[in-house]
């Protein structure tokens, strides 16, 4: 179950965290993986995992937020089964405080970016006989988050295109879906925490955790599992989803 042998995978920002979870498991059931990613020797150590471990990747180096770029990566790749539009940025701070930087900078990498990756994409895909996408939402897309204004908006937008490219691509055989984690224990994480709280980041990040109902953070291993399966065979009835991966955190947080 759940092989993805024969397929060729995009994962954008797949040089750490999430992405990095993503493209090693896709390696690992059998996909020919491509990594898109701003840090190219990030990415280059994940293709050297991979490789290690038997699996095949390869890296491009493209910052997702410029269409030209983006467009000459997956020209170079050609055919395609899947994206996993996983890039992205976080922002903290209310409207008030988030500055016409701030909020187009997050924009850019968010909406832009998850825009080039699924223009550029889906001719590809579409030349293959179909494919499937997943994007990466947040529990930002669905309730009010403190402090997150530009981030909430990005990925809202995340939503709103998820449905919109199932809904126009049905006849191409082309499946969209995206998932909305909670927190995620990702290096990113650990930094905003040293940055943020020096001195306090194990009390902090206790905190953080509790804020999910099921006590804990995400790992990236759950959010790949679950694009695993989104990407696969076995979720070929499946469209026009958003999965939220939270720990309760939407249905259990009153």
């Amino acid at each position: 179950m759940f092989s993805l042998a024969n397929k060729t995978a995009v994962v954008t920002g797949g040089g750490s965290g999430i992405g990095k979870a993503i493209a090693e498991l896709f390696a690992r059931q059998g996909a020919v993986v491509h990594i898109l990613e701003r840090d190219a020797a990030a990415a280059q150590e994940v293709v050297a995992t991979i490789a290690a471990a038997g699996g095949t990747a390869h890296a491009h180096a493209a910052d997702v937020g410029q269409q030209a770029e983006v467009v000459a990566a997956f020209q170079q790749i050609g055919q395609l089964d899947i994206l996993v539009n996983n890039a992205g940025i976080a922002h903290v701070g209310n409207v008030e405080s988030t500055t016409e930087a701030d909020f187009e900078r997050v924009y850019r990498v968010n909406v832009a970016g998850a825009y080039n990756c699924l223009f550029a994409a889906i001719p590809l895909l579409k030349a293959g006989g179909g494919g499937t996408i997943v994007n990466m939402a947040s529990i930002a897309a669905h309730v009010g988050i403190t402090n997150r204004f530009a981030y909430s908006m990005s990925k809202g937008a995340v939503h709103a295109m998820t449905l919109s490219v199932a809904r126009d691509y049905l006849a191409d055989g082309i499946r969209c879906n995206s998932i909305s984690p909670a927190r995620v224990h990702t290096p990113f994480v650990d930094g905003f925490l040293a940055r943020a709280y020096p001195g306090q980041e194990a009390e902090m990040f206790e905190q953080l955790a509790r804020s999910q109902p099921i006590g804990r953070m995400g790992t990236p291993a759950e959010v790949a599992a679950l694009a695993l399966y989104l990407c696969s065979a076995e979720a070929g009835f499946v469209t026009g989803c958003d999965y939220p991966l939270d720990g309760g955190f939407i249905t259990l947080n009153n």
